[in-house]
């Protein structure tokens, strides 16, 4: 167990310090070591935890937490959420110190103009992963674009989108 917790630890640190621009940017890194590399759960799971995670009250990056409690109990939610939370959080500290510190700098706009695009590709490559790893047939894959759709298109709150989802899979659509 604790050859475990040390792997869910080490791994959780890094994707930490990986998290640029937000916790859904190391979501494909994240869905490849515990699925891919670890074997320790199949991509529907982590699919059904990410959503889970995003309909549940609190941080948007709770599916940490369930990943380490899946793979481990409790000691690996512990383990998964300090090795997350913690390293990004020292860090980001650190760095917002000096960052102040040049506020006036016209490199420093030109650093945060650069980040933006990385950090919507990280994002819209972590919504394609999930996309095609929930998406087992056809309806399912409609069910996202229209999701994809109404998200993009309109100002409807993403709760109602995420309802709607779950009133579809209730009523029976995407199941074999």
């Amino acid at each position: 167990m604790s050859a475990v917790l040390l792997s869910l630890a080490a791994i959780f640190a890094e994707l930490s310090l990986l998290a640029f621009g937000g916790g859904n940017t190391i979501l494909p890194e994240m869905q490849r070591q515990v699925v891919d590399v670890h074997h320790w759960m199949d991509g529907r799971d982590f699919s059904a935890m990410y959503a889970l995670a995003q309909a549940a009250p609190g941080p948007n990056m709770m599916i940490v937490t369930l990943v380490g409690w899946h793979v481990a109990g409790w000691p690996g939610a512990i383990a998964t959420s300090l090795a997350t939370f913690g390293p990004s959080s020292v860090l980001t500290a650190l760095v917002t110190r000096v960052w102040q510190r040049f506020k006036d700098r016209p490199w420093r706009r030109i650093v945060q103009a650069g980040l933006v695009p990385i950090t919507v590709g990280l994002v819209a490559s972590s919504a394609a992963l999930i996309a095609r790893t929930a998406d087992g047939d056809w309806t399912l894959a409609a069910i996202t674009a229209a999701g994809a759709a109404t998200m993009l298109t309109t100002r409807i709150h993403p709760l109602w989108v995420l309802a709607a989802g779950a009133l579809a899979g209730l009523a029976g659509f995407g199941q074999p």
